[in-house]
């Protein structure tokens, strides 16, 4: 499929990168991937799979759009309160590229759709901001096959690592099982300063990139984390759990499983301290 000459000068900084060039492009404009969560990390991440021309784009996310989500979910306005969620990301998204092909799904995922809903997606990023939801995008993205792009924030720390099938450990391999209850405080109680969320979920957007161009080394094997106040980056080694209940020699899931917790408000996953970070 040849490039028509708008298409041409709209991604002409992507064709002169020698990692990219036209074959990289095209390879975008037929990609596709899931964005569960159009909060802090997805808005982000869906505003530059936008620009960049991924040619189809879900969106999955239940909410309305409210005065409080403006501090660092930027792909709403203060136009769009009250809101759907994925109403106003399509909007913005399909402003920025109309090129792109968004889909939306206005729903809560469970056990009962999230199979389905991946399966016609190249990659997959988690932008909730619950611990049942993670562990759900986890397990049925295990059991598809799907590569995905995990990511959590809180206060002035992020953290990342992405899922390739046969290519390193998942997230339960590293997380186990989801914190009890109230163990872990959300961003509504501790705070999250709103330029953590652009950081982490760009560089969610980045991983997307990289897979479905297929270049550069993505974070299968680690966990990158971020402290904004020390502007300190680390990369963490993680092993694979052949234990691990979903993707180890001997799994136990085969199923997503429906976790019953209080939803958080922003926390976008659990972090680790260093020597659980260390195994």
């Amino acid at each position: 499929m040849a490039m028509t000459d708008e298409q041409i000068e709209r991604y002409s900084r992507h064709i002169i990168l020698k990692e990219v060039g036209a074959k990289g492009q095209k390879k975008l404009l037929n990609g596709s991937v899931l964005i569960i969560g159009a909060g802090g990390l997805g808005a982000p991440a869906a505003l530059y799979l936008a620009a960049a021309g991924v040619g189809h784009i879900g969106i999955v996310d239940a909410d309305e759009v409210d005065l409080s989500n403006l501090q660092r979910q930027v792909i709403h306005t203060t136009n769009d309160l009250g809101k759907a969620k994925v109403k106003s990301a399509k909007e913005t998204m399909e402003a920025i590229n109309p090129d792109v092909k968004v889909s939306t799904y206005r729903m809560f995922v469970d056990s009962s759709n999230i199979r389905e809903l991946i399966r016609e997606y190249d990659f997959v990023i988690d932008g909730t901001d619950n611990f049942p939801a993670k562990f759900l995008i986890n397990d049925a993205c295990v059991l598809e096959q799907k590569p995905f792009s995990h990511a959590g924030i809180i206060r002035f720390q992020g953290q990342l690592m992405t899922y390739v099938p046969g290519q390193g450990p998942c997230y339960r391999c590293v997380f186990k099982n989801p914190p009890p209850k109230d163990a872990v405080p959300t961003c509504k109680q501790a705070g999250v300063i709103g330029a953590m969320a652009g950081t982490i979920g760009t560089l969610q957007a980045m991983e997307a990139i990289k897979y479905l161009i297929g270049k550069g080394d993505l974070l299968t094997g680690k966990l990158l984390t971020y402290d904004a106040l020390k502007m300190d980056f680390r990369k963490i080694t993680l092993k694979k759990d052949c234990n691990c209940a979903v993707c180890g020699d001997h799994p136990s899931i085969f199923e997503p499983i429906d976790y019953e917790q209080e939803v958080c408000e922003e926390t976008a996953g659990r972090f680790a301290t260093r020597d659980e970070q260390n195994g």
